[in-house]
């Protein structure tokens, strides 16, 4: 699990939570660490708290985004709060712990947390398949950066333990394998200049019909070879759009 699922953390701001989630992490034998635009790292607090988890800090990965960080993940699950403006499916840590392990078979998976105060923010949502919600004491349900991971972290433990295989059966044909975040985003991007082009959206906001759309299809998982047949259509249908008679 360690070389196929990753920890991204976005925009952390205290440079010791990202030590005290390297040491999280390292208790429960994760060992890959992403860093999403920090605002303090490498940092002399992050190593401080980290423990004896140095070595996640030394290796830790850093991208200017997040879509960067999860271009090639098959599955991105984002630890977030229920209070959201863009639909997603919740799972608990249980539900999401089990999804991760069962998807990392296939390739890479993410599990992403956002900021200390303001969490993840709607577009950097909009990236991933769903939400994981610890269902915390709704009078007091502030939990600390490194704790939430740790609660993760724990029930991927857990799951792995319980369900360890005794080998991992090779991936097979990539293209039947679920797309990766990175043709995901290629693929929406496609579909957004088509509805462009045939004036879908009538002058209106397109906001809402493309959050929707992005959830159908991320959570039909389609596989490359769908999306390609998909695209086909949409430059099929832009080429006669460009051939039909301007009137």
């Amino acid at each position: 699990m360690s070389e196929t699922l990753r920890v991204v953390l976005v925009g952390t701001q205290h440079p010791g939570n990202i030590g005290s989630a390297a040491r999280a992490m390292k208790t429960m034998g994760l060992s890959r660490l992403c860093l999403v635009a920090p605002e303090r790292f490498p940092d002399r607090e992050a190593y401080a708290l980290a423990a004896g988890a140095n070595d996640l800090l030394d290796v830790a990965e850093i991208h200017p985004s997040l879509a960067s960080a999860v271009a090639d993940c098959r599955l991105v699950l984002a630890s977030t709060a229920r209070h959201r403006t863009v639909p997603m499916p919740e799972l608990t840590p249980r539900e999401g712990a089990q999804r991760l392990l069962d998807a990392q078979a296939t390739g890479q998976v993410a599990l992403v947390f956002g900021r200390e105060r303001t969490g993840l923010e709607n577009d950097e949502l909009q990236l991933c398949h769903a939400a994981i919600c610890i269902p915390a004491n709704p009078d007091y349900s502030s939990l600390n950066l490194a704790a939430a991971v740790q609660v993760i972290a724990y029930e991927l433990r857990v799951a792995r333990l319980a369900h360890e295989p005794a080998a991992i059966a090779p991936a097979g044909d990539p293209d039947e394998q679920p797309a990766t975040h990175g043709e995901m985003e290629s693929f929406f991007a496609h579909l957004g200049t088509l509805l462009d082009d045939i004036d879908f959206h009538k002058g209106k906001a397109p906001d809402m019909v493309t959050q929707r759309l992005r959830r159908l299809f991320l959570r039909a998982q389609p596989d490359p070879r769908e999306l390609r047949i998909l695209r086909g259509i949409f430059s099929d249908t832009q080429r006669l759009l460009r051939s039909r008679p301007k009137s």
